[in-house]
């Protein structure tokens, strides 16, 4: 009978679930899972230059593709790299699965201080994932693996973890052929349905609430016909942007942390919240009145009720719960005057958003909707352009076309544009401050290796902007967060990324012109200092 290894059942397991495409680094302990995947030399392997990069790619290919995303690490060392990563794509609720490894059997739990032995790896692993097995027979390999998936791409989505001991990826197994059935999305309960639907209709100032999980969901093509159907002003959270495109007439925005929306919600007599978990910053910290008439649906049972109370609640997932409502309703009699004000306050959002960055970053934000081409992914930094325009007020048209750092890190915006980049084989535009690209600096060479289409743009105010400005109304002095900050045109040259400097919104424009021709990366550093400031913190 013909035999293959353990690095085949890991191989075979990832063909099973149409997984196409890798991000990670070797290392002795995985030698054997890398050997199988050269062998048979049809799932892409992405080298990063650090385990928190390939965990992060790996989440930022599984944003915008929707499908799985991996991560290849190793025991120890690798492994701890890689929680950073993890941490990440819980917040966002994305599926992303890490394999990686652990001492040979005959070494575990033994403390003999074998390399890169790490007997509390797995305990580790569970913080920061919903569900981390450990092999321990080469026959249970795959197995393993599809069980992991599977609760990765259940209710929603959650990152999970498999460790394997170097040994079983070298030892022999009888030849096998491996089959994966995804989960199947959670249905709604119909009497819940029916419940939400007499709720719905009689309601005259209905506001719907979309989040990140109607995107995980592929549910836009739901909410715009629910949207319609109702004549429902729409809000999302950061992570929901593009459900309903920008430019929508229903589309209010997702500035819902501003408190000129809670004028907005004071007047809903519904709030129907789908797929979201009412973040900090989108609540104002939980400050926000929200209406008693709250209607949640998630798929995830512990965020209902877990920041708002719900006067109903769905638990399911949410394309499925909108089209059940869809069979349910009929279009409603919207208060004029309540949809009116809806407009009026999208314009005042973005309205105070445009005079918070100024004309110079506005004008970068009417370059790149104007320029970038339809389709290309924009992924942010905790910085304060990101933080600014880049989450609030550039156009989003589509799902699945803008992410950003959701646990609000600073440092993880590069490689999860070069897993967007890759993934979708579009531009993608990467908002990032010069504070934070420092921490994932080396995957500037992985971009230039895997020729990632990749417009890496670097706001450069030699500082932690963000910090400057909390310590200005906090304790009013700047402290340990003044920064020396490269060249990073020149760094970049060096890693083998063409790009150049520019110090006003004009020169930007020519720039992102450069780039996007371009065939690979591309690295556009823009010096703040000569820019009007944005005023985020008044």
């Amino acid at each position: 009978m013909a035999t293959m290894t353990g690095g085949d059942a890991v191989y075979h397991a990832l063909k099973a679930a149409d997984v196409s495409c890798v991000f990670g680094i070797p290392s002795q302990h995985n030698l054997g899972l890398y050997d199988a995947l050269c062998r048979h030399g049809d799932i892409r392997v992405v080298g990063t230059r650090h385990e928190q990069g390939a965990v992060h790619a790996a989440d930022g290919y599984a944003r915008a593709t929707g499908k799985l995303g991996v991560a290849i690490v190793s025991t120890g060392p690798g492994t701890v790299n890689a929680v950073n990563g993890l941490y990440e794509a819980g917040f966002a609720s994305s599926p992303v699965l890490l394999l990686t490894t652990q001492v040979d059997t005959r070494y575990l739990g033994k403390g003999k201080g074998f390399i890169h032995d790490a007997d509390q790896q797995l305990a580790m692993l569970r913080t920061v994932t919903r569900r981390s097995e450990r092999v321990l027979h080469a026959r249970d390999i795959a197995a393993t693996i599809h069980r992991v998936m599977a609760d990765i791409g259940t209710g929603r989505p959650q990152p999970g973890a498999v460790e394997i001991p170097t040994d079983l990826l070298l030892a022999p197994l009888p030849h096998e052929t491996y089959a994966y059935t995804a989960p199947a999305p959670l249905p709604a309960d119909e009497a819940q349905l029916d419940a939400v639907a007499r709720r719905i209709a009689g309601s005259r100032k209905p506001l719907l609430w979309v989040g990140g999980g109607c995107v995980s969901a592929n549910a836009a093509d739901a909410v715009l016909e629910l949207a319609e159907r109702l004549g429902a002003p729409v809000v999302s959270s950061v992570n929901g942007r593009g459900v309903l495109p920008a430019g929508h007439p229903l589309y209010v925005g997702c500035q819902t942390h501003l408190p000129a929306f809670n004028d907005l919600l004071s007047q809903a007599d519904l709030v129907l919240a789908i797929g979201t978990r009412f973040q900090a910053l989108a609540s104002q910290y939980w400050q926000q009145p929200m209406p008693k008439n709250l209607v949640h649906i998630d798929a995830d049972a512990g965020v209902i009720g877990r920041n708002y109370p719900a006067a109903l609640a769905v638990v399911a997932d949410a394309r499925l719960a909108i089209e059940g409502l869809l069979k349910r309703i009929a279009p409603i009699d919207v208060d004029g005057s309540f949809a009116a004000f809806a407009q009026e306050t999208r314009h005042t959002l973005q309205q105070t958003v445009s005079r918070m960055i100024g004309p110079d970053h506005q004008r970068i934000v009417e370059t790149i909707e104007t320029r970038l081409p339809a389709g290309s992914p924009v992924v942010g930094d905790a910085t304060i352009t990101a933080n600014t325009w880049g989450n609030y007020l550039l156009a989003i048209r589509g799902p699945r076309l803008a992410h950003y750092s959701t646990s609000l890190a600073i440092g993880p915006a590069l490689p999860l544009g070069i897993g967007a980049a890759l993934g979708t084989g579009k531009k993608t535009l990467v908002i990032h401050g010069d504070g934070g690209v420092m921490l994932n600096l080396a995957e500037i060479a992985t971009a230039v290796q895997a020729r990632a289409p990749l417009v890496l743009c670097v706001f450069n105010d030699s500082g932690y902007g963000v910090l400057k400005g909390l310590q200005r109304v906090t304790t009013g002095r700047p402290y340990a967060v003044e920064l020396h900050t490269p060249d990073f045109v020149a760094l970049a040259a060096a890693m083998g990324m063409p790009g150049t400097r520019v110090r006003s919104a004009d020169a930007f424009a020519h720039a992102l012109e450069t780039a996007l021709a371009m065939d690979g990366p591309y690295l556009i550093e823009v010096d703040l200092d000569s820019l009007e400031p944005i005023r985020m913190f008044g």
